[in-house]
């Protein structure tokens, strides 16, 4: 058992040295097939892509180029969050470094896009239309408050999606030893449906992250 429950998560506490090359694990271990021969594994991809693709050309305006940046992103994540499943793979979209360094530049990015081309268009966002003159200032506050922590709010609603299902994970299999015969098929049981819930969580995060990343710029076109 571990000393530290949240140990699993530090990367120095590891026994491997190098944990963030598991970043770029999955170009390591992906079939060729995938990209050399149409295959199923490819259809399914690709599939997957373009729906992905269309619902994001909605969003952004038919903005040429941009939903290639967020599917990127969403692939990225997808395979962090699905490698981080496996036995001794460092979860790297759990921690803040990894989440805060694709949130931040993309929130600078849109607020740089915005201010520079759409100025008015900017400062109209900070006062929602119908607001009596009174309120005016406090929905400036409010407006802009809320608009300085979306970085904040999307990593770390990844990194934490991500800490808490591993967490249980680990703190029910940290009881294994302990446990009679029954109890230990009944816990393989429920480590398995922990884990399949994990997968859908993995998905649903990466999809989350991308499609508010989209949401964002589009506000500031």
């Amino acid at each position: 058992m571990m000393a530290n429950l949240f140990s699993s998560f530090d990367p120095s506490t590891n026994i491997y040295s190098v944990n963030w090359i598991s970043s770029l694990i999955i170009f390591l271990i992906m079939p060729p097939a995938l990209w050399m021969i149409p295959s199923r594994y490819s259809f399914l991809w690709n599939t997957i892509i373009s729906s992905i693709h269309k619902e994001f050309k909605i969003l952004t305006k038919n903005s040429k180029g941009s939903t290639l940046m967020f599917t990127s992103i969403f692939s990225l994540i997808l395979f962090n969050n699905f490698m981080g499943l496996f036995p001794y793979i460092f979860t790297s979209t759990s921690h803040m470094t990894m989440t805060l360094s694709i949130a931040l530049p993309l929130w600078i990015s849109f607020m740089l896009i915005g201010w520079i081309n759409n100025t008015t268009h900017m400062l109209a966002h900070l006062v929602p239309q119908g607001t009596p003159p009174v309120l005016m200032p406090f929905m400036v506050c409010i407006e802009s408050i809320s608009n300085v922590i979306r970085p904040g709010t999307l990593a770390i609603r990844l990194s934490a999606n991500m800490i808490a299902g591993h967490l249980l994970m680990t703190l029910l299999g940290n009881t294994g030893p302990i446990l009679s015969l029954p109890l230990i098929n009944f816990l393989i049981i429920v480590q398995i449906a922990l884990l399949t819930l994990e997968s859908a969580v993995s998905i649903i995060q990466s999809y989350v992250f991308s499609i508010l990343s989209t949401l964002y710029f589009s506000e500031v076109n």
